[in-house]
């Protein structure tokens, strides 16, 4: 197996300078990106029985396949592991005995509490609209987190990082072993899309108060700051409750490009409120958002991965802990340098509803150890001290 990912390794590297892929630096850089992903992931999946020649053939197909059907691979081996993760989790969960449907009576505090701030903003809906929850296992967050690392082989902590600079705060780690093309983890969260950047809370000066953003290339922002550790209970979610969080310094301009200059538009009428979910608040891989990047010397062991959720899974929604904010609706925005503006119909070209959401791939065999993400912050703006660029060159690609 140890050769085969050589091999693979020996491709990304080989494909990532292909003369095939766009001219315009930040679409070059999306599809490098993707070409990796196809080939970390599509690794994954073969499984540790692979042979030679099914390796060789993912290759090869990674350097013929288009990008929209190296974007479907993708998609198809996220959800393939994501699907198992939320089987595991159901095990684990959900009581032989009871109907996965019941809702809990009474349903917990956090499923009906409004918080001050939703009274503030004029939350839309009524308590009577809250969704149920369904009946779980009653487990701590730290018992179904080693339940899982049983089950799946691994786990995620959040402990102080071993980067050795005073701002590297707290640091994601993981417990146990995972394989090269794994999903780690899952950034959680409120999702933006670009039409309603300007509701983000702490609009427009966002990166100065919230170190929790990131962005996706299609420009959808996810604020992880309302989801910080998760919690213990499965309940009715929202996002309008910040918890007590101990910062993660390093994450400051995680990904953020300076959003006061993406919309000069301020905000206006009433806040439209987010969309209420039930979600695991004990997820064990919903913590990406404390990964740090690595110091001088270091490599980054994951990469970004943007995974477009179908929200026709019933059974696996619980486990994916985001919400989207505004109209489910999408509005159809295009960019014009750091600008965004409406353009044309609001469509998103899908039949299925989808949550646009992130999550963290291994780019080799992950044990025991700090889980570090390359935040590609652009270089054409002052950067943190503590910033040591992984690729100067991708990071420019990135934002250019």
């Amino acid at each position: 197996m140890a050769f085969l990912f050589q091999k693979f390794q020996e491709a990304v590297k080989t494909l990532a300078k292909s003369p095939t892929f766009a001219r315009d630096p930040r679409q070059l850089q999306f599809e490098t990106d993707m070409n990796r992903l196809f080939l970390y992931t599509s690794f994954n999946r073969l499984g540790r029985n692979a042979s030679e020649a099914d390796a060789e053939e993912i290759i090869d197909m990674a350097s013929k396949a288009s990008l929209s059907e190296q974007q479907k691979q993708v998609q198809e081996n996220i959800h393939s592991q994501l699907k198992h993760f939320c089987i595991s989790m159901n095990e684990i969960l959900l009581p032989d005995t009871v109907n996965k449907h019941e809702p809990v009576s009474p349903q917990s505090d956090a499923a009906t509490r409004r918080s001050g701030l939703s009274f503030a903003v004029g939350k839309s809906g009524s308590l009577t609209e809250c969704p149920v929850v369904p009946e779980t296992r009653p487990l701590k967050h730290i018992e179904l987190s080693l339940r899982l690392k049983d089950i799946m082989g691994y786990t995620l902590d959040v402990k102080p990082s071993q980067i050795p600079h005073k701002e590297a705060g707290q640091g994601l780690f993981l417990n146990g072993e995972a394989g090269a093309g794994a999903l780690i983890a899952i950034y959680p969260g409120v999702i933006y899309s670009p039409a309603y950047y300007r509701y983000i809370p702490g609009y427009p000066r966002l990166d100065v108060q919230n170190p929790y953003l990131i962005t996706r290339y299609d420009g959808t922002v996810i604020n992880a700051q309302p989801w910080g550790y998760g919690g213990d209970t499965r309940e009715v979610w929202d996002g309008l409750t910040l918890p007590e969080m101990m910062p993660n310094i390093q994450g400051t301009e995680k990904g953020s490009d300076r959003f006061w200059k993406v919309l000069s538009k301020p905000i206006e009428g009433r806040q439209r409120g987010n969309r209420s979910e039930v979600l695991e608040r004990r997820n064990p891989l919903a913590l990406a958002h404390f990964a740090n990047h690595p110091t001088k010397g270091m490599v980054p062991n994951v990469m970004i991965c943007p995974y477009d959720f179908p929200l026709t899974e019933k059974d696996m929604r619980a486990y994916v802990p985001n919400i989207s904010f505004g109209n489910t609706e999408e509005v159809n925005m295009r960019r014009f340098g750091s600008f965004w503006f409406k353009w044309g119909n609001s469509s998103s070209g899908s039949d299925v509803p989808v949550l646009k959401t992130l999550v963290l791939v291994a780019t080799r065999v992950l044990n025991d150890e700090e889980v570090l993400l390359n935040y590609r912050l652009s270089n054409s703006k002052r950067r943190p001290a503590w910033y040591t660029p992984v690729d100067e060159e991708e990071d420019r690609r990135r934002w250019s």
